[in-house]
């Protein structure tokens, strides 16, 4: 191969030719400043609380959308495997439900998810692609070897709602029974006089019968008895 050939080629393809090139790029490093991300903040993250009841009910809902957007001879759908197993993680591993902290490190996912850590970054990018999932790369201040430097640390996570999700379709909610039918009202749950009645019969004390009285605003008469009962015990007392 002429000169003139060799200084048209990539860099890259100069590298195995030359003798020692190899080597060099093995032993090269970079001198940044602070070799961390570009989008990379030293901010504090404030995470929004997420009740676990939530939480699941979100993780409900994924699964349905994974189940949805799977197509017939496709082992994945939208999210995936890999990304359903990142978020099963996320929510019932690390997520803190009184502050809504979740902020793993990628090792940590992958053992708790029994996963590679390339597999746990293609779940990752599948659950944000798809909305579910977002998150804000954080960095840390520290001197070392005598000079400020910035240090990549780990991501802060957000698990997003449902309205966010790209494709999702939430379900419609379920009509209520008609009234008088089987299922109008809680199972076992009988009209207020004949709770009352019941309570009085097993000794109940007349807060406990005005109680019984007072938890059906439907009924009229019910409510008559409730409001005369706390005006004879303001009487009395």
């Amino acid at each position: 191969m002429s000169e003139r050939s060799l200084l048209m080629l990539p860099l890259a393809n100069l590298m195995p030719s030359l003798p020692g090139m190899t080597a060099l790029a093995g032993s090269m490093k970079t001198y940044a400043p602070s070799p961390v991300w570009k989008d990379t903040t030293t901010a504090d993250v404030k995470f929004q609380r997420l009740p676990k009841k939530k939480a699941v009910k979100l993780w409900h809902r994924a699964r349905d959308f994974e189940r949805k957007t799977r197509q017939p001879g496709m082992q994945d759908g939208a999210i995936g495997r890999n990304g359903l197993a990142v978020l099963h993680a996320l929510i019932f591993d690390f997520l803190d439900y009184a502050t809504g902290r979740l902020d793993p490190g990628y090792e940590a996912i992958a053992r708790k998810a029994c996963l590679s850590v390339r597999s746990v970054a293609r779940g990752l990018c599948n659950l944000k692609m798809t909305g579910v999932l977002n998150w804000l790369r954080r960095c840390s201040e520290s001197f070392k070897d005598g000079r400020f430097t910035l240090e990549q640390d780990t991501n802060a996570y957000a698990i997003l709602p449902t309205s966010q999700w790209r494709g999702y379709r939430e379900p419609p909610e379920a009509p209520p029974p008609p009234s008088g039918t089987w299922g109008d009202r809680p199972c076992g749950m009988r009209d207020a006089l004949t709770e009352a009645v019941t309570e009085q019969h097993y000794g109940g004390s007349p807060e406990a019968v005005i109680r019984q009285l007072e938890m059906d605003d439907t009924d009229p008469l019910a409510a008559a008895l409730a409001k005369l009962g706390r005006a004879m015990n303001a009487r009395e007392t």
